[in-house]
């Protein structure tokens, strides 16, 4: 049997404001690809499928299509309910999208009421699916304990709870099926990927031995830097299809195609991803920065600015950035000494030599700043 897993679209993310809905469909376009081309059985859609909780019609537009294209290549999708997902939305279109091949899970149910699905491929391999969205802490850890227990016991609560769940899913495996569970969780040993939201991912957590040996494969959700956990089975992360920000440090987006079989552990391996674009930072002093001006292409810029600020610099770099999202201008540090070295006495009641004063100490070189605050004194001291 031949699975797709991919997870953390977060289809609706803006970055400062930037629509990114051409990126989302030129990269699931690519994923819709590589699932035609890899002929697979199974795609496995780990949540987080939207940004927010209440998407956009063209958010949910541009989802609802990839899903069923992907459906429509032949294969049958399994799709979760990640943090940022809308879990009652998700369960009120279950019924159009089994009609279209496409299985949502939307809560943790029992293993017998949809908490784990079967699906047989064309070579007559049965998947057995054991079906783990995002289980929010508020369900676990009550207000009452929030107020009168040890965070520690907050943590241990969620991890038991997630651990009889996974039990409970896991009890449905057999030798004669290719047993896997797809996952919304932080697991222990994870590298974040530096774009995720933190809280969700670093307050609650669960051992990866919550997962056993009768699993082939874990396709997780909720971390982007797609990477293998260790643990007791193959338990990966898929990451996300492009950096979502600039934290997203690392270089690696892609799916992972699985090939798996009853009785041995599943093989992984990586299918890069190239649609959406590039997050670089550059940084250096203005003449620096300007040197590289028309070297960047489409990539989306985060620009550090190394000098003190003065009129017009961030302008001027935007000008020679169209694809600037940030300008950073950072002046030199001043000590706390240095800050107060003239005696505030000797200023009172000098507008101009205070305002002098805050340019000197933001490193700010500001004649010009200067001059016009004097000329706009001298016009409101002035006389009707």
């Amino acid at each position: 049997m031949k699975i797709l897993h991919t997870a953390d679209w977060h289809v609706g993310r803006t970055l400062r404001g930037r629509n990114r809905a051409d990126e989302h469909r030129a990269v699931l376009d690519e994923i819709v690809g590589i699932a035609e081309r890899e002929a697979v059985d199974l795609v496995l859609v780990a949540g987080d499928q939207f940004d927010r909780a209440v998407p956009s019609p063209e958010s949910e537009q541009i989802v609802y299509n990839a899903l069923l294209r992907l459906a429509r290549t032949g294969t049958h999708v399994v799709v979760i309910a990640g943090n940022h997902d809308h879990p009652r939305r998700l369960a009120a279109l279950g019924p159009l999208l089994k009609l279209a091949n496409v299985t949502p899970a939307a809560f943790v149910r029992p293993p017998n009421e949809g908490g784990v699905v079967r699906h047989t491929a064309h070579s007559g391999e049965t998947a057995c699916i054991a079906l783990f969205p995002f289980q929010s802490k508020r369900g676990i850890v009550k207000a009452e304990a929030l107020m009168g227990e040890d965070p520690d016991d907050h943590q241990k609560k969620y991890a038991d709870r997630c651990r009889r769940i996974a039990a409970a899913l896991c009890g449905e495996f057999s030798g004669d099926t290719v047993n896997l569970v797809v996952a919304h969780l932080t697991v222990v040993g994870a590298a974040t990927g530096g774009g995720e939201r933190s809280a969700h991912i670093f307050d609650y957590y669960v051992p990866a031995d919550i997962f056993p040996s009768s699993a082939h494969y874990v396709a997780l959700g909720h971390i982007h830097k797609p990477q293998r956990i260790g643990g007791k089975c193959p338990i990966w992360y898929a990451g996300s299809p492009f950096a979502m920000d600039f934290g997203e440090t690392h270089d690696e987006h892609c799916v992972l195609i699985v090939e798996a079989e009853a009785g041995a552990p599943a093989r992984a391996r990586r299918v890069p991803l190239a649609a959406g674009r590039a997050l670089r930072t550059i940084r250096g002093r203005a003449h620096e920065i300007a040197a590289l001006a028309g070297t960047t292409g489409d990539d989306y810029l985060r620009v550090i600015v190394e000098e003190p600020p003065s009129p017009g610099l961030a302008e001027g770099i935007r000008e020679m950035f169209p694809h600037a999202v940030d300008v950073i201008v950072q002046g030199p540090d001043r000590e706390d000494d240095a800050r107060n070295a003239m005696d505030p006495t000797a200023l009172r009641g000098d507008p101009g030599a205070l305002f002098r004063r805050y340019l000197e100490e933001s490193g700010v070189e500001g004649d010009a700043l200067a001059k016009l605050f004097d000329e706009l004194l001298e016009e409101h001291l002035a006389p009707a």
